[in-house]
């Protein structure tokens, strides 16, 4: 274990936070914060009990000291807001790394192609757009401090997708696909070893982290369904267009190839395991 370096991932009990923790703590001093309390977290020093709605950060902040912070929080969006300030003077105040995850909803203007790293931004989304706020502020710090992760629509073994088509199947409701969106996905399990390596190797700037290959939305659900062994969903086709368009995220930044995955890596981490 890499004693040196204190790692705090704000939201570490979430989907991205738990694979992370899980994937650094035998080889960093990894703390996490937790919102809703469990047993699990409660027994477990290296995790922190802090909402980031009512408490201050700086004193968390203070007391671990990190060398690397990973934001995985979500929420509402003024109260996000102060804490990036907060995060922003202390990494500018101290030798201190902030890895931010991101979205290809800072391109959702853009519908004709699939974006790359430094492709202009541009959204039409709230969400969108407080991400490339966000972005923005990160780029004043030098490039070695920071790094973006933009990252397609994520799964996993209980990820919050797969877990809605499992409820809506069960339930006989049904869901809902986007037959002319052409994206990429991405595996929580290949992120976490992605944010391993960037992390050892001491990357910094934007980074696109998903499959190398597209697919229409329709066609990645309809092949999840069928790993399930879901015979016949029911499927509420949504139409925002007449035409394909994109939300997808490739990459001129390019890992080494055992970090590069397909389509198929994602639906097979995906699905190993789960038989409805």
């Amino acid at each position: 274990m890499n004693n040196n370096k204190n790692i705090l991932i704000l939201g570490a009990s979430g989907f991205i936070g738990r694979t992370l923790y899980k994937e650094l703590s035998p080889y960093f001093n990894v703390y996490g914060t937790y919102r809703t309390p469990a047993r699990y977290y409660n027994e477990n020093q290296q995790y922190i009990h802090w909402n980031f709605h009512y408490d201050p950060i700086q004193d968390l902040l203070h007391s671990i000291q990190p060398k690397i912070i990973i934001h995985c929080l979500k929420g509402d969006f003024k109260a996000l807001h102060e804490n990036y300030q907060a995060l922003l003077h202390y990494i500018n105040k101290n030798e201190t790394k902030f890895i931010q995850f991101s979205t290809a909803n800072v391109f959702d203007a853009f519908t004709n192609y699939p974006n790359y790293e430094y492709d202009k931004t541009f959204s039409t989304s709230i969400y969108g757009k407080f991400q490339i706020q966000i972005e923005n502020a990160l780029f004043h710090l030098p490039t070695y401090k920071y790094i973006i992760a933009r990252v397609p629509m994520l799964y996993g073994l209980n990820s919050p997708r797969i877990q809605e088509i499992l409820k809506n199947y069960k339930n006989k409701e049904a869901i809902e696909v986007f037959p002319k969106v052409i994206i990429n996905a991405a595996s929580v399990n290949m992120l976490s070893l992605q944010i391993h390596f960037m992390i050892n190797q001491h990357y910094g700037g934007v980074y696109h982290l998903g499959s190398k290959n597209l697919v229409h939305h329709e066609d990645l659900i309809l092949e999840i369904c069928e790993k399930l062994d879901l015979d016949n969903p029911l499927l509420r086709r949504v139409y925002n267009s007449n035409q394909d368009r994109y939300l997808a995220l490739l990459t001129k930044n390019k890992l080494p190839e055992h970090l590069r995955y397909d389509l198929d890596k994602v639906i097979t981490d995906s699905t190993n395991s789960i038989k409805f």
